[in-house]
């Protein structure tokens, strides 16, 4: 009993909030946006530890108070270290945004990209899910940072792959059998003739927002009572490594939407298990 009463004391009760690939770009900005508004303990997470510490040190002289946390989420013990840490200091966690991602800008053979690219957008991310979605408080809010470009990339499937992505009975068992077959179609030359668009980081977000309907299913079937809210989103096209200098808009203009997917407030009941652009769901 007594060291049940040290561990309740050691426990911290403030809210924490976790951002995955956060030194740079959208996911810093999102990390700025929810120091100043969100009430409680705000995670930069990166795969680096020095460059993460230095985004921290840079939010830090913006008068921001960020805390930071290695996390590479292709690697799953360092994901259970950052799921371990979160139960032991505040037995659990109130707001989750998965936004690390990659994306190839060069001329690495197509398989190769399929490969790597679903290995860190969608199966990483469903780690991350896995391990940390157990933790998620009463009241609790997910964003899963997709793209525009999922959704393009679904209208280019073929109608059979459209019909089974779109299945409001798809099993997330279902979907890891769809992104591998993407992947092996990849290395045997047969993605188009299969269905499938030339398209790796699309399909990648495309697996990202049917998981993100799928995962908000079983919320509703398991903790209903709970009010956590879990929902896919396009940030819009920024300006970032990834999307390049012409993107449209700043990564704090970017970080709007998941923001405010991640500050929904307490009672309220959606969107849930939706795809989110510009704050408004998208059929």
């Amino acid at each position: 009993m007594r060291l049940w009463i040290v561990e309740t004391q050691r426990m911290s009760s403030t809210p924490v909030a976790v951002v995955t690939g956060s030194n740079k770009g959208i996911g810093l900005a999102i990390v700025r946006a929810l120091c100043k508004q969100f009430s409680g303990d705000v995670y930069l997470t990166s795969r680096n530890i020095e460059r993460g510490k230095a985004a921290v040190a840079k939010l830090q002289g913006e008068g921001l108070k960020p805390l930071f946390h290695q996390l590479d989420i292709t690697d799953l013990q360092s994901i259970r270290t950052l799921r371990d840490f979160l139960k032991e200091k505040y037995g659990g966690l109130n707001v989750l945004v998965n936004n690390a991602g990659i994306a190839f800008k060069d001329t690495t053979p197509f398989a190769i990209q399929a490969e790597v690219t679903l290995r860190t957008n969608f199966f990483a991310t469903r780690d991350v899910c896995t391990e940390l979605l157990p933790l998620l408080k009463p009241n609790a809010r997910v964003v899963n940072v997709s793209s525009m470009c999922g959704a393009s990339a679904l209208s280019n499937c073929s109608q059979d792959l459209q019909k089974k992505f779109r299945s409001d009975t798809i099993t997330e068992e279902e979907l890891v059998k769809l992104m591998e077959k993407f992947v092996e179609d990849t290395k045997k030359g047969v993605h188009q003739k299969e269905g499938w668009p030339n398209h790796a980081y699309g399909v990648s977000k495309t697996g990202v927002t049917v998981l993100s309907r799928i995962q908000a299913r079983v919320l509703n079937e398991t903790r209903k009572a709970d009010g956590i809210l879990l929902n896919a989103c396009c940030p819009g096209w920024v300006r970032t490594d990834m999307a390049g200098p012409r993107a449209t808009k700043s990564p704090d203009e970017g970080a709007v939407t998941p923001v405010y997917l991640a500050l929904l407030p307490p009672g309220a009941n959606g969107p849930h298990g939706q795809y989110v652009s510009e704050k408004k769901v998208q059929k």
